[in-house]
C-alpha cells in the first residue's frame, strides 16, 4: 500500500521543465572538437600522405657479366700452370698444360676476363670437366663496376627502377670515408639459386652464402660515377677512400622501396 501511494504522487507531481539542460562541459566540447580535428587529419594523411622505407641484403661488386667457371675438357696430369691470378687475359688463352693419354694438351679460356682463382696446381691430377679455375669477364680494362645485391624475394615487386641504393663496402671504414652510391639498374623477377649465383660470380661457397635465408632476387646496381674521386665513384663522404675498388668485394646495400600510402596497409 505505501509503494502504491508513492507512485501515484509522483505521477501527480508536475515535471521539472523548467530547469536548462547541461548537455557537456566546456572541456568535453574541446577534448571532442580536438578528437575529431585529429582523426580527419589522420584520414587525410593516410590517404594523401606516404612512407618511405627501405631494404638492407648483402651485395658484391662485380662486372657486369659476372664470372664462369673454367673446367678442364681433359682428364690427366698438371704439367704447367701458364696464367697468374688477378692477370686479364683474352679469349681462347691458355691457362694450364695437362698431360693425357693422347699427349698434352692446353685448357684456354672461354672467354676474354681476369682470373680470380687458380684451383689445380703442377702434379695435379685432374678429371674431365673438374673447376681449374674461375675468370672474371672483363673485355676492357676500364669497364665499370657494378653491384649485385641479392634482396629477398618478397621485396623484389616493391623495388622501383632507379630508387637510390647505398652500399657499406666491406674493405672500405665507414665512419671514415662514408658509403658508396648508386641506383637500381634492374631487377631480376626470377628467385636466384645458390647454383645460379655460383655459376654467374663463379664461387660456389658465395652461392651457398647468399642464399642461406632463402632463394634471393638479384638486383644490378649501377654505381653513380665521381672522376673527382680516387675510385672514380660517389660516396657519402666528400672524397671517399683514397684507392680504387676491386671487383669480388662483399657490400651491404640498402635500397629505398616504393613509397607506401598508410591506406594500402588496411586494404586487402
Amino acid at each position: 500500500m505505501q509503494f502504491r501511494q508513492q507512485a501515484l504522487a509522483k505521477l501527480q507531481s508536475p515535471e521539472e521543465l523548467d530547469l536548462p539542460v547541461r548537455l557537456a562541459r566546456p572541456q568535453g566540447w574541446l577534448a571532442l572538437s580536438v578528437s575529431v580535428l585529429a582523426m580527419a587529419a589522420a584520414s587525410v594523411w593516410a590517404v594523401t600522405g606516404s612512407v618511405a622505407s627501405t631494404v638492407g641484403a648483402p651485395a658484391i661488386l662485380t662486372h657486369a657479366e659476372g664470372s664462369y667457371v673454367l673446367q678442364s675438357p681433359f682428364a690427366g696430369q698438371v704439367t704447367a700452370v701458364l696464367a697468374k691470378q688477378g692477370e686479364r687475359l683474352p679469349a681462347d688463352a691458355p691457362v694450364l698444360k695437362v698431360r693425357t693419354a693422347q699427349g698434352e694438351s692446353v685448357v684456354r679460356t672461354v672467354a676474354a676476363g681476369r682470373v680470380t682463382a687458380l684451383a689445380a696446381t703442377i702434379g695435379q691430377i685432374i678429371r674431365t670437366g673438374e673447376n681449374v679455375a674461375a675468370v672474371e669477364k672483363i673485355a676492357h680494362a676500364s669497364d665499370p663496376l657494378y653491384a649485385t645485391v641479392y634482396v629477398p624475394a618478397e621485396n623484389a615487386a616493391s623495388i622501383p627502377r632507379h630508387a637510390p641504393v647505398d652500399l657499406t663496402v666491406s674493405s672500405v671504414s665507414t665512419q671514415e670515408y662514408g658509403v658508396l652510391r648508386g641506383h637500381v639498374k634492374s631487377v631480376d623477377r626470377t628467385a636466384q639459386s645458390a647454383q645460379s649465383i655460383a655459376a654467374f660470380l663463379g664461387d660456389s661457397q658465395l652461392g651457398e652464402q647468399f642464399t642461406k635465408k632463402g632463394r634471393p632476387v638479384a638486383v644490378l646496381v649501377e654505381l653513380d660515377k665521381s672522376p673527382g674521386t680516387k675510385s672514380g665513384y660517389k660516396w657519402s663522404s666528400a672524397g671517399g677512400p683514397p684507392y680504387a675498388l676491386g671487383s669480388m668485394t662483399l657490400a651491404t646495400g640498402s635500397i629505398r622501396l616504393a613509397d607506401q600510402r598508410p591506406v594500402d596497409w588496411l586494404l586487402p
